[in-house]
């Protein structure tokens, strides 16, 4: 490397406007991939649900437009127009040009906001190819575009209304992005939790990219209770209804719905100001913490349990679901990702009024309240007859076995930091893979079919499930408690399985397994995801691939008439296509697994089937056999 021998001032740049976007994009929106694209559509989102939560938006609507551009449109005050004096611009190109603006910072604007720093409106300009923006406002509807976040012209006057509301209009640029193109069941999920979050205000999204039209329309009067229902459907709930709580806190409010089910999982889904804190915070504790002294109490109360005993807060949330939902006007998030609550007056806040309300409960249930404790009873006992386990045989036999399994194909490479495993579904595809890899640095470790689902079991369960007991002893790094990343004999993770629907339900399986049993992989970004082709087409002697049937019909339409295979599996493909496509660091795709991700393949078990049970029955119909091995 050369060594630069002068420094100057002259080597001191400043970035300017909306510069730093796009030299640092990662900054603003953790990433360029799949994932930082879909965080474009929510930055603009949450600005909507931000008048919502102000009491003057009731109606959402998100369009992916037939050119791939997505559209956001509300029915609140819309964006100030007026010019801002100390600019000498509109309102409007303010918040579209000037990171750290907006009507977030001094209480005026809004009191409860998503949006703390003024910079997501801004930071979707700075990175779309192109932007529009419509303002219909006292009579008016104002227009504006910019190319790369520069105005095109100022904001004027393009027609007369007599409503009010914000439209914005985006293109990702590609010069930033991986991909442009839109997932629809991405966003419909995020849509539908905000749904849920927000009783009574209604969102729609309508992708127009397809021969026919999809939509969905969501709108929950009964709030996050309905999300706790829908997420404990397909499982047997051990109360009528979910437990529902509702309290004001100074200018914000607490809203907790919880139901215990007969399964031996805890899933508890944190938010606030709508933003899923998927890393918890002093809310979360405060649930936690209250909910464990409730029924403690309760137990000693009703002679249950002896006056010395006493449950832990993993024994009494085993097979719960539950969703913390808090409004506050000066949230303290750790960082701009925003995964970690941090104000302190909230944990006191939620242990007194989930304690409270909780306990009242208890009191007037009391056959309910029983059930409870003795369920959290069991899983105590169930717990440490595990950990006796554990102790004995099992941590032996699977946790500490250093004799790698038979089926592995393992690489070369003796540092970590350098080497990759690849998860794939089958043998077939494990044939085709261990032919097409790099072995130096890339291991591949044949999965058979679906592995356990893990939502329906105990560890005992889990440590007997020869699929799994692969993985982990392939991993070297240990579960639960035992986890040790300092033992992990491979530094990617990858979740490589056909890219049809039986293969996202495999990864479903896998993630939630990462979930539940090996958190730290997935925290420190040790799990990927691989993205191999659904078809190939050819034109000619030029191969071209397309990942979903959205890009199919785009490169149908551009490239005309072609040849078409449909991969019915990664088996289906030669070596050197699966390295091309799959396989090779250099084309390849991957997707990061976040916490987040892992969070929804686990909440998938609860809403794969649907709402309706017309669609449940038609679901289990259709796929009979995807039912009996995901145990559902």
């Amino acid at each position: 490397m050369e060594k630069i021998t002068n420094y100057t001032e002259e080597d001191i740049q400043v970035l300017e406007g909306l510069e730093p976007v796009r030299k640092r994009p990662g900054m603003y929106i953790g990433s360029t991939d799949v994932k930082g694209l879909h965080h474009l559509v929510t930055e603009i989102v949450d600005n909507s649900i931000d008048e919502a939560l102000a009491g003057h938006c009731n109606t959402i609507k998100v369009v992916i437009n037939r050119d791939g551009s997505v559209s956001v449109s509300d029915n609140g005050r819309g964006i100030p127009t007026g010019i801002v004096e100390k600019e000498g611009k509109s309102a409007v190109e303010v918040v579209l040009t000037k990171l750290h603006a907006g009507g977030k910072f001094g209480g005026k604007g809004y009191k409860i906001s998503g949006g703390l720093h003024g910079v997501g409106l801004s930071v979707v300009n700075a990175l779309s190819e192109w932007l529009e923006v419509e303002v219909h406002q006292n009579g008016n509807i104002y227009h504006q575009t910019y190319n790369r976040g520069i105005p095109q012209r100022d904001l004027h006057v393009i027609g007369s209304c007599e409503d009010s509301g914000t439209k914005v209009t985006f293109f990702p640029d590609d010069e930033i992005f991986e991909t442009t193109v839109f997932n629809f069941d991405t966003m419909k999920t995020r849509l539908r939790e905000l749904a849920y979050l927000n009783k009574g205000l209604r969102i729609t999204i309508s992708d127009l990219r397809g021969e026919e039209e999809r939509v969905e329309d969501y709108c929950y009067e009964g709030g996050i209770k309905q999300f706790v229902e829908q997420l404990n459907s397909g499982k047997t709930a051990l109360l009528s209804e979910p437990i529902y709580v509702e309290d004001s806190y100074g200018d914000g409010e607490i809203e907790i719905a919880m139901q215990y089910n007969d399964g031996y999982s805890e899933t508890i889904y944190a938010y606030a100001n709508n933003i899923n804190t998927e890393e918890g915070g002093t809310h979360l504790e405060g649930f936690k913490s209250a909910l464990t002294k409730v029924i403690n109490e309760a137990g000693r109360r009703m002679k249950i349990m002896k006056d010395t005993e006493s449950l832990s807060g993993e024994d009494v949330r085993e097979g719960i679901t539950a969703v913390v939902s808090v409004k506050l006007t000066n949230p303290q998030f750790e960082g701009q990702t925003k995964t970690k609550l941090g104000n302190s007056e909230m944990r006191t806040a939620v242990t007194k009024i989930f304690s409270e309300k909780f306990g009242t409960y208890i009191e007037e249930n009391p056959k309910e309240a029983r059930e409870l404790i003795l369920k959290s009873i069991t899983a105590q006992r169930a717990r440490e007859a595990a950990r006796a386990a554990r102790e004995n045989t099992r941590r032996k036999s699977v946790l500490e076995n250093t004799t790698l399994p038979g089926k592995l194909a393992d690489c070369t490479e003796k540092d970590p930091k350098l080497c990759e495993i690849y998860m794939v579904e089958g043998d077939s595809a494990g044939g085709t893979a261990k032919q097409g890899r790099d072995n130096r640095f890339q291991a591949i470790l044949p999965l058979r079919g679906k592995i356990l689902n893990v939502e329906k079991v105990r560890i005992n369960r889990v440590l007997d499930n020869e699929e799994i007991k692969s993985m982990i002893t392939a991993f070297g790094c240990g579960i639960n408690q035992d986890c040790n990343l300092d033992k992990l004999r491979y530094d990617r993770i990858i979740c490589m399985t056909d890219a049809d629907v039986d293969g996202s339900h495999i990864r479903i399986l896998l993630l939630t397994f990462f979930f539940r049993y090996m958190r730290p992989l997935v925290e420190q970004g040790h799990v990927y995801i691989a993205m191999p082709p659904l078809y190939k087409l050819t034109k000619g002697k030029q191969e071209y691939y397309a990942y979903d049937d959205n890009e199919l019909a785009r490169m149908t339409a551009e490239l005309g008439k072609c040849e078409l295979q449909r991969y019915k599996g990664l088996g289906e493909m030669s070596k050197d296509q699966l390295w091309e496509t799959t396989m090779n660091p250099e084309t390849r795709t991957l997707m990061r697994v976040t916490v987040e991700d892992a969070m929804e393949a686990d909440k998938t078990f609860s809403m794969l089937m649907g709402d309706e049970p017309e669609l449940r029955r038609q679901f289990i119909e259709e796929n009979a056999t995807l039912v009996k091995d995901l145990d559902i």
